[in-house]
């Protein structure tokens, strides 16, 4: 406010001087216009009467207001008795001087609030930081509260400008006759009305008095600046039909999800753009990896890169373009199933629930040593080691897509046993996401708490394994008695027409991916499971779905590889690509080892060959330590600077992946399974 007065003091003394003062004469009008901005420079009298006059101004404004607000009462009760008058006219008139009264009252309120801000901030100490902090957070809710009840004001100013126009109409009507039209546009209006009345959700005024509901100010971005006075008139005419994004102090943006008027259809334009702009620049990207021999995965992950934050910058909806890009996950999995029967997962159940245990156990083990060894926290060591420790289980898809199988009696295969691996590495992600909170208020714990924390988290991992249970228990009553009746009305329905076959397949994963969440298990191992519940219906059975939803699969899948390189970041690999490659030859090199440890004392010995080629397989790193480590950094387990570590090493490791599979190939396959594997 100081500075205020002062620039609009020194405005008026500076404008008819500007001319005529010299340079050097500046100084001396300067240090004149502080003096009389701060009262030294004017006479005792001066002041005095300055401030008996704005006294007087004020008492004047103040008896003034009170004389309309009498007025305005008056006005209120002369128009409730007057009987010439409409019902809707005198809702429209009363409404109209109650909105002034409130006027009035609240810019009095806001005069004295100004007087107690200004006591408060002489009463405070200019170098207490928190005093000051404090002063601006009462002053920032003084403006949220203020601009709350403008924006209710302004709601009640259009509803009494609509109770106007409705009155209007009713006195037209009045005074002619209607023709047959007119009486059935009236009747479609009320209806109108009616379910506009219906169907709106008063979605502010509910939640605004919830607990944890904080005002915030944002910004409002029209779509450009182009078509910017085009959304001008037709928020003036239709209510704002444009989509435009708003972006809080966080700098978090946010786009129109429900609208208030749902009888007119909308469309995010930033998002069809976006999902249009990742189509035409995959194409060039894989076809380009394909022409060097590395998989078009790659090539996707590069043209989310090339579009990204460390890019052009030119995705708008980041948060649209990963939720689509999850379903590429479900339907690969979905096939990952399909190719894996129930009776080749019963052949490796055994290898697939203790391989991952193990290794999982060990990697937290070595890595809670080297976290006292660096004095990092024991939460951040069990979480970074938990991370580390999984698979991407749609990268290990993709390279099985095609590949040779030993199916010989008695035989263990190395894709049965890397899917069944991978599956449960899936469940202990679902466990690892359910203990999280836990682990994070583990991290804040006194030492005399931890003793409960481990008892819930022992909790936590039982409840889960109810939940799996259950799930396999639904399974099996699914297999026995439900899936063969609805495939077999699914394909006597769709007999020339395929839609029907998708949708019902479709349905049916979306059914297994709903009772997995529901019961607090991983959606994607529902997924899986919804594929290996109708694998048991035959190879032919397989093969049809196969054909159908493959491509599918194959285009959300380009949106899900697309999306991982959006949180890739190319600077930040090049400053520290030294101390990355190190962490990532060692990830890699430690999980090789491990893996090869524990599948050596799991495998029966006729098939200890193929533990090469699986812990080659699964020496990567999954991509959803970008989720975990997303979650970790918002929650304070992990830093920032961990966070980018975690992202970095394990995109390097997805870069090894191609090459470890190949060398496993080459080295442990035999021939004639080789040529069809590569």
């Amino acid at each position: 406010m100081k500075v205020t007065g002062f620039l609009s003091l020194w405005t008026v003394v500076s404008l008819p001087c500007g001319q005529l003062a010299h340079p050097a004469e500046h100084e001396d009008v300067v240090k004149h216009a502080i003096k009389l901005h701060r009262g030294k420079g004017a006479v005792v009298t001066q002041r005095k009467q300055w401030v008996l006059e704005s006294c007087r101004k004020l008492a004047g404004l103040l008896r003034q207001k009170n004389v309309v607000l009498n007025k305005l009462k008056n006005a209120i009760r002369a128009v409730e008795k007057d009987a010439g008058l409409s019902d809707e006219e005198k809702l429209f008139q009363v409404h109209t001087f109650e909105i002034f009264q409130k006027e009035l009252n609240e810019s009095e309120n806001s005069v004295f609030q100004a007087i107690h801000g200004l006591q408060r901030a002489l009463q405070g100490d200019y170098k207490d930081v928190v005093n000051m902090k404090e002063s601006s957070r009462q002053r920032l809710e003084a403006l949220r509260e203020a601009a709350i009840k403008e924006e209710m004001e302004y709601v009640e100013l259009l509803a009494a400008e609509k109770h106007q126009v409705e009155a209007l109409k009713n006195m037209q009507h009045q005074n002619k006759s209607l023709s047959i039209i007119d009486e059935i546009l009236e009747d479609v209006r009320k209806a109108a009305d009616r379910l506009e009345e219906e169907i709106e959700e008063h979605a502010f005024d509910d939640n605004k008095s919830v607990r944890g509901v904080n005002f915030e100010a944002v910004l409002r971005v029209e779509e450009d600046e182009a078509n910017s006075k085009r959304n001008a008139s037709k928020r003036e005419v239709e209510d704002d039909l444009g989509l435009s994004m708003l972006i809080d102090s966080q700098n978090n943006q946010y786009i129109l999800t429900k609208p208030r008027d749902s009888t007119i259809p909308r469309a995010d334009h930033h998002f069809i753009k976006d999902i249009v702009t990742i189509g035409m620049l995959s194409l060039p990207c894989g076809w380009l990896c394909t022409t060097i021999g590395l998989p078009t995965m790659f090539g996707y992950v590069i043209c989310g890169v090339l579009l990204g934050p460390s890019g052009l910058n030119s995705i708008k909806s980041i948060v649209q373009v990963e939720t689509l890009g999850e379903f590429g996950v479900f339907f690969t999995l979905f096939l990952v199933g399909l190719e894996f029967s129930p009776e080749r997962l019963r052949k490796v159940w055994k290898i697939s629930l203790q391989g991952p245990c193990y290794m999982t156990v060990l990697m937290i083990a070595f890595g809670l040593l080297w976290g006292h060894l660096l004095q990092i926290r024991p939460t951040q060591s069990v979480f970074i080691s938990t991370c580390l420790s999984l698979s991407s289980t749609p990268l290990v898809s993709r390279f099985l897509a095609g590949s040779a199988r030993g199916d010989k009696e008695g035989d263990i295969d190395y894709s049965s046993v890397l899917l069944g691996m991978l599956v449960m590495q899936d469940v202990q992600l679902g466990l690892f996401i359910a203990v999280m909170p836990t682990l994070i208020q583990a991290g804040v714990s006194t030492y005399s708490s931890i003793f409960k924390e481990i008892l819930r988290i022992l909790i936590l991992i039982g409840q889960i394994l109810f939940s799996l249970a259950a799930v396999f228990l639904t399974c099996l009553v699914i297999k026995t008695y439900l899936i063969g009746p609805y495939y077999r009305k699914l394909h006597a329905e769709s007999k020339g027409n395929k839609e029907i076959l998708i949708l019902g397949i479709t349905a049916f994963i979306f059914l297994m991916l709903m009772i997995t969440e529901l019961l607090d298990v991983s959606m994607e191992l529902g997924c899986f499971l919804a594929g290996a519940l109708i694998s048991s219906q035959g190879h032919m059975v397989t093969e049809e779905i196969m054909s159908c939803i493959e491509p599918i699969r194959d285009f959300l899948a380009i949106i899900f590889f697309a999306s991982i390189g959006l949180h890739v970041f190319p600077t930040f690999v090049i400053y520290e690509l030294t101390v990355l490659l190190f962490l990532t030859l060692s990830v890699v090199i430690m999980k090789f080892v491990l893996a090869v440890f524990v599948l050596s004392l799991i495998l029966p010995k006729t098939s200890q060959y193929i533990k090469w080629i699986v812990s080659a397989v699964l020496a990567q790193v999954s991509e959803f330590s970008f989720v975990l480590g997303s979650r970790a950094r918002r929650a304070g387990i992990i830093s920032r600077e961990v966070y980018l570590l975690i992202l970095s090493v394990t995109t390097l490791s997805l870069l090894l992946a191609p090459a470890l599979w190949r060398a496993a190939i080459l080295k442990c396959v035999p021939r004639p399974e080789r040529r069809s594997s590569t």
